[in-house]
């Protein structure tokens, strides 16, 4: 079970750094496999998204694939939310956080397969009016739901960036950022209200920053089509999977 749990977490690190979205599956993986509760999985992925998400703004600073004009208020909004997120996860049924969980994760699969021409809506520019207002408040909705169901931040903020009309390399490079702030306003929320596993996160953390390596090589070398397919096709069945379950708990009892 370990052994498939660590190439999940591999896999993981290779979609964190090639699309920005990913990380997600790392949660169910670790309830499934690592024999964690939902509440202590959210709070240990969220943790182990601060190595990769290090790592990948090294990387992609390096490359000059980040705007941190667009970065700077984007995790402001993060860092000022996170924490009310996991505070929020403290007292929420884990019926409920896997409900929310498996909507994230079907949303970031049906982001990932549809091609990014048909989801840039807006035009959205540094000269605009809503430019900041538009920032910070994506930013606070990335950060609560962080801090809610332990997701990286890149899993809401790559697609949302897109439909403003960013540049999915550029997204992708912001979401490196974001999962750092994320992890350590989450991180210190649930420090105080919640439980990690320092243990699985130690060896997660590291098998996923070996793939983040790979796949920020990937990110800029390749239009990664089919990577992304098999992103959607994963993140649609088990989120679907999970909100079946979570689902039937809920309603049904």
């Amino acid at each position: 079970m370990f052994v498939i749990l660590g190439l999940i977490a591999l896999g993981v690190g290779v979609l964190i750094g090639t699309v920005g979205v990913g990380g997600v599956l790392v949660i169910p993986a670790m309830v499934a496999l690592g024999g964690l509760s939902t509440r202590v999985s959210m709070a240990t992925a969220l943790f182990s998204f601060f190595f990769t998400g290090t790592l990948g703004t090294f990387l992609y600073q390096r490359r000059g694939s980040i705007d941190w004009r667009t970065t700077a208020p984007l995790c402001l909004g993060v860092v000022s939310f996170g924490y009310v997120g996991v505070m929020a996860n403290s007292v929420a049924d884990p019926a409920l956080l896997n409900f929310i969980l498996s909507l994230i994760i079907i949303f970031s699969g049906v982001f990932t397969l549809l091609p990014s021409s048909r989801l840039n809506l807006f035009s959205l520019s540094g000269k605009s009016p809503w430019y900041l207002p538009a920032m910070l408040g994506l930013g606070a909705f990335v950060g609560f739901c962080a801090g809610l169901t332990g997701v990286g931040g890149g899993v809401l903020s790559v697609p949302f960036m897109v439909v403003l009309g960013f540049a999915p390399l550029t997204a992708s490079g912001t979401s490196q950022v974001v999962q750092i702030v994320a992890a350590v306003s989450g991180t210190i929320g649930n420090l105080a209200y919640g439980s990690i596993d320092f243990t699985m996160a130690a060896w997660v953390s590291a098998l996923e920053v070996c793939g983040a390596l790979l796949g920020a090589r990937i990110a800029h070398k390749s239009t990664s089509r089919q990577l992304r397919a098999l992103v959607a096709v994963v993140c649609i069945l088990v989120g679907a999977v999970i909100l079946v379950r979570s689902a039937r708990a809920l309603f049904i009892g």
